[in-house]
């Protein structure tokens, strides 16, 4: 007789060829297929800091004609110092803002002011005008658009 006598569906030949193809097929699908590409981040979230690096520099910006007395990029908080407008001495105001998020949005500042005038040769609380706290939020909103504008080159 010649030849084999194994005829069925399991030869040792068939079982070979079977794993040499799963292999091939293995490895040829690691070949092709989409190429990863790394996330692409939104401009405001590219930073280094705790918060949305255009609301903390927008913020620092409106803020410097006043003495800073704490800034906190992780935290994303800046306390001026008192400020004395020299045009009007009887008065002094402290101002705090928080950022809160590292999107660029209205919601993620919140802007502070304590304001004192002089009485009695010290100083006494007084109002601050809700006009001046929103005047100073659109202020920081407006610089930090224009720095993201700048920066995405539109």
């Amino acid at each position: 007789m010649t030849g084999s006598t194994d005829t069925g569906l399991f030869t040792a030949r068939n079982m070979t060829r079977a794993g040499l193809c799963a292999v091939a097929a293995l490895a040829l699908a690691g070949c092709g297929g989409k190429k990863e590409t790394a996330g692409v981040m939104a401009p405001s979230q590219v930073t280094t800091i705790g918060v949305n690096s255009y609301l903390w520099r927008a913020s620092l910006d409106a803020l410097s004609f006043m003495p800073l007395l704490q800034s906190d990029s992780a935290g994303g908080v800046i306390v001026t110092d008192w400020y004395t407008n020299p045009k009007n001495p009887g008065e002094r105001m402290k101002v705090t803002v928080m950022i809160l998020d590292r999107d660029l949005r209205a919601d993620a500042l919140r802007v502070s002011a304590v304001r004192e005038v002089a009485a009695n040769g010290g100083w006494a609380s007084a109002p601050v005008e809700a006009a001046t706290v929103q005047k100073l939020e659109d202020i920081i909103l407006t610089r930090a658009r224009d720095l993201r504008r700048g920066s995405i080159g539109g």
